[in-house]
């Protein structure tokens, strides 16, 4: 079944030691293009992270976040750097002595400074399992998401092959009567100009028009495609570029029945063919 290039999915989850949350946005692109944005003390696990697009995703623009928020530490796991806090107030005395009337040095200020107060730091691993964990679940609800948006995407293709596929049939029906009309209309401005006519010569000429403008041939092409086409959407993978080729097909049998048109109406039905399947077109390219 045909899946979107379209999705989004975001998950988050809490921890004793914190929040984290995924955020994976995708987008149509020919090719598999992920960014992937993290804080530095998650960037570990980024390789695993890119390994489970590659092995999930096959085609469009990803674009990840992937956010930590740790919880406010407690007493109980607060140390003090005391050799950063003495350099800093030894640094704060020789500055105290070189201005005037400099206040005295307030502790408080000096444990405001980053790395004084230190809190216990989350093992590496866990933090990587966690992200891996996460990331995995956030990509399988993107392709749900993806699975029910492509599943609409065949159903809009669907209704457009079965419009082109009643045109085909009602072609094939008009081509004798559009045939016996144009002989009709060839003897009446012959009798119009008073020319007497070689029926054998006439006949030849209704022949050869009639091969020259015969259309079985892509009337049968087209509903090949249309086959072909029901039969990717039912394949699983990726069938976008597939697809893609298809209309490219569909739409040079759909000029020649133009350029090989007798009537006004199958003229026109050509441009509805054409109008058709650029709409499939368009829906297309947003399929994997």
């Amino acid at each position: 079944m045909p899946r979107s290039m379209t999705g989004f999915a975001r998950l988050e989850q809490q921890y004793d030691w914190g929040t984290l949350s995924c955020e994976v946005r995708t987008v149509n692109h020919r090719y598999l293009e992920p960014t992937i944005r993290m804080p530095e003390s998650l960037r570990a696990a980024e390789p695993k992270l890119r390994d489970q697009i590659r092995k999930k995703l096959s085609r469009g623009k990803v674009e990840a976040n992937v956010h930590l928020r740790t919880e406010a530490a407690d007493s109980s796991n607060l140390g003090l750097n005391l050799t950063l806090a003495k350099q800093l107030a030894k640094m704060s005395e020789q500055l105290s002595a070189e201005l005037a009337n400099a206040a005295p040095i307030n502790p408080v200020e000096i444990l405001r400074w980053p790395g004084v107060i230190q809190t216990a730091e989350v093992d590496a691993e866990v933090l990587q399992a966690a992200t891996t964990e996460l990331f995995n679940k956030t990509l399988d609800q993107l392709i749900a998401n993806r699975d029910r948006e492509g599943t609409e995407l065949g159903q809009l293709i669907e209704q457009r092959l079965n419009a082109i596929a009643e045109h085909v049939v009602d072609v094939r029906k008009r081509v004798p009567e559009i045939l016996a009309q144009f002989q009709e209309k060839l003897h009446a401005k012959l009798e119009a100009l008073k020319i007497e006519v070689d029926e054998d010569r006439f006949h030849q000429e209704v022949v050869y028009v009639t091969q020259k403008s015969d259309v079985a041939e892509e009337l049968d092409r087209l509903e090949a495609h249309l086959t072909e086409v029901r039969l990717a959407l039912k394949q699983k993978g990726p069938i976008g570029r597939r697809l893609d080729f298809l209309m490219q097909e569909l739409n040079r049998e759909a000029n020649t029945l133009s350029s090989k048109s007798m009537a006004s109406d199958t003229t026109q039905t050509a441009v509805d063919l054409k109008v058709l399947i650029e709409q499939m077109r368009e829906q297309i390219q947003n399929i994997e």
